[in-house]
């Protein structure tokens, strides 16, 4: 047995006054907004009438913030998994924009094979461990869905391996949303992508704001 659907939610907007790529960094908790975000993820959840059994999520203070409102939802406590980590980059904990990198030569070697990606974690690494840690989590119930709470990245990877498409990408391009649920399911033993929601939008939309989102990797 496995579970009948597995939900990837991206948390919500992180505090992030000075703009940097967090990566791995702590104490990069949600905003205010970023709590909403999540809030609205776990009640999008819930409107569905499904049954959550399992929860788990990446142990990174923002995602551990974002399962919380599942929790107080569900009733459940989240699993931490090292697997749903963001992936390394070397430029965690610095601002990443084209000016600032023009002046920064020492930097371009990092860039000469975006293939892999040279500037951190391997994309075909990052699918491997997510598509072990989203199977492992399916079969660890008998029934209902189980809920995980990840990055854009690793997220994305996911998607992009499910769906056949080339792993390297334009980051500008993902279409992963702050508080985005990315839903799967499992058939023949092989991940199924069978919805996609994006209820952060409707905060932003509700409360007439704009996310920042300037440290995913």
């Amino acid at each position: 047995m496995a579970a009948d659907r597995i939900h990837l939610v991206r948390h919500g907007e992180v505090h992030n006054p000075e703009g940097v790529l967090y990566g791995r960094l702590p104490n990069f908790g949600l905003s205010d907004l970023g709590h909403k975000m999540a809030l609205a993820a776990a009640e999008e959840i819930k409107s569905q009438g499904r049954k959550i059994t399992a929860l788990y999520c990446s142990p990174l203070q923002r995602t551990r913030e974002s399962a919380r409102p599942f929790t107080k939802i569900f009733g459940l406590d989240p699993i931490a998994d090292d697997r749903l980590l963001e992936p390394t980059n070397v430029f965690q904990g610095h601002r990443l924009t084209a000016s600032r990198l023009m002046f920064q030569p020492h930097r371009w070697i990092h860039f000469r094979n975006p293939n892999r990606p040279s500037w951190g974690e391997p994309y075909v690494n990052i699918v491997e461990r997510m598509t072990a840690a989203v199977l492992e989590a399916a079969n660890s119930v008998d029934s209902g869905d189980v809920v995980i709470v990840s990055h854009q990245l690793p997220i994305w990877m996911l998607h992009s391996s499910v769906a056949g498409v080339k792993l390297p990408h334009n980051p500008t391009q993902r279409r992963c949303s702050l508080s985005s649920i990315t839903s799967f399911e499992v058939r023949d033993g092989q991940l199924v992508e069978v919805d996609y929601r994006e209820p952060g939008k409707a905060v932003l939309k509700a409360t007439g704001t704009g996310a920042v989102d300037v440290g995913a990797v």
